[in-house]
């Protein structure tokens, strides 16, 4: 596999701390150290994350990226999580839309709600951003998040490499349907691995809702169909491909057939590390949440943020303006960069796997 380096977040970072200049004087109740008065005087910023079962990283990652990358700018915020509820992120969303959040930043649980929650926005004056995930239908200024077609062409080609030149029977475990990301996902690693013509597709699903639990399920229900003739396993993240694990585990094959991953989470870099999982893809969060905050702080100061380029709402039938970053393949070989650029520690990854983390080079 074409290895990669991890851009750090300098850039992206310098940028939030120059626009910081004109924050509020006064310090937020959940973040912020102040700045010079101005537009942003009486900015504040409120974040949604979707959920904590989809991926750990929500909290793990992108919260407290959220957070430092928001301090250092010294604009007032608040991030709530909305637990996998759209209901619950709708009363979130009205909640900060009535304590006065100027800029909302959403990772929508699915395209309807999210769209929803961006209209009562806008009715109220209140710009909207898509973090992570695009809201299909919506009509949020930005868009903030990875090339989520790249991060599939990375598992297409990662499972590739691990399965090799011979024939093998491969299923696609996809992430929820009501997604945008995860069609990207699949769409990208389709365009890898239908060019293959020794890899043979005996079964593909989508997990409703990211659920590792229904995951394994629905992955020990394609192995039994399959007669257990599964050689290759296209998992759309860490948790799902967890779940594949677990089943092949269970039937003595973990190990034997390669799963790929997505989030570069600690149970994912210890599969790998362990050798029963093939690769995942690292998605920096602090890259990301550096980039949402210099564009919340352009809406706040009522200036145009900077783009690497548009994505098409196919359901609402425009051009959103985008940045998109560079998502990273992580094998056993570069394990190491993960937790270099702060993604994990070493502490957390090394738990219980201090032979192999000294194997790959990591202390």
């Amino acid at each position: 596999m074409k290895r990669m380096p991890v851009v750090l977040a300098a850039g992206t970072l310098g940028l939030a701390l120059t626009l910081s200049a004109c924050g509020s004087d006064d310090g937020g109740s959940d973040g912020g150290d102040g700045g010079d008065s101005g537009a942003a005087a009486d900015a504040k910023i409120g974040v949604i994350l979707p959920d904590t079962e989809s991926s750990v990283r929500w909290e793990t990652a992108d919260r407290p990226a959220l957070e430092s990358a928001f301090d250092e700018a010294g604009v007032e915020y608040v991030i709530d999580n909305a637990q996998g509820d759209a209901e619950q992120m709708a009363t979130i969303a009205d909640q900060m839309m009535t304590d006065g959040v100027t800029v909302l930043a959403i990772v929508n649980l699915d395209n309807a709600s999210g769209a929803a929650i961006q209209e009562k926005a806008a009715a109220q004056g209140v710009a909207t951003i898509d973090y992570d995930r695009l809201t299909l239908g919506g009509s949020a200024e930005y868009y903030v998040s990875f090339d989520n077609e790249k991060v599939g062409e990375l598992q297409g080609q990662g499972l590739a490499d691990c399965l090799g030149d011979t024939d093998a029977n491969i299923v696609f475990l996809n992430g929820s349907p009501d997604d945008s990301n995860a069609t990207s996902f699949s769409n990208g690693a389709h365009s890898v691995l239908d060019e293959m013509s020794n890899y043979t597709q005996v079964a593909e699903q989508a997990v409703p809702g990211w659920d590792n639990e229904q995951a394994g399920v629905i992955f020990e229900q394609m192995y039994t169909q399959a007669d257990g003739e599964i050689d290759g396993v296209l998992a759309a993240n860490d948790g799902l491909g967890g779940a594949a694990i677990s089943i092949l585990d269970k039937n003595g094959r973990a190990g034997e057939v390669p799963v790929t991953g997505q989030d570069a989470t600690v149970e994912g870099l210890q599969n790998i590390l362990a050798g029963t999982q093939c690769m995942t893809v690292y998605k920096s969060a602090t890259q990301e949440a550096g980039a949402l905050a210099e564009l919340a702080i352009a809406l706040a100061n009522g200036e145009e943020g900077e783009t690497t380029g548009e994505v098409e709402d196919t359901e609402g039938d425009r051009q959103v303006p985008s940045v998109l970053l560079d998502p990273v393949a992580i094998t056993q070989d570069n394990v190491s960069e993960v937790i270099e650029d702060g993604g994990q520690t070493a502490e957390d990854v090394c738990n219980g796997f201090e032979t192999q983390c000294e194997e790959a080079g990591i202390s």
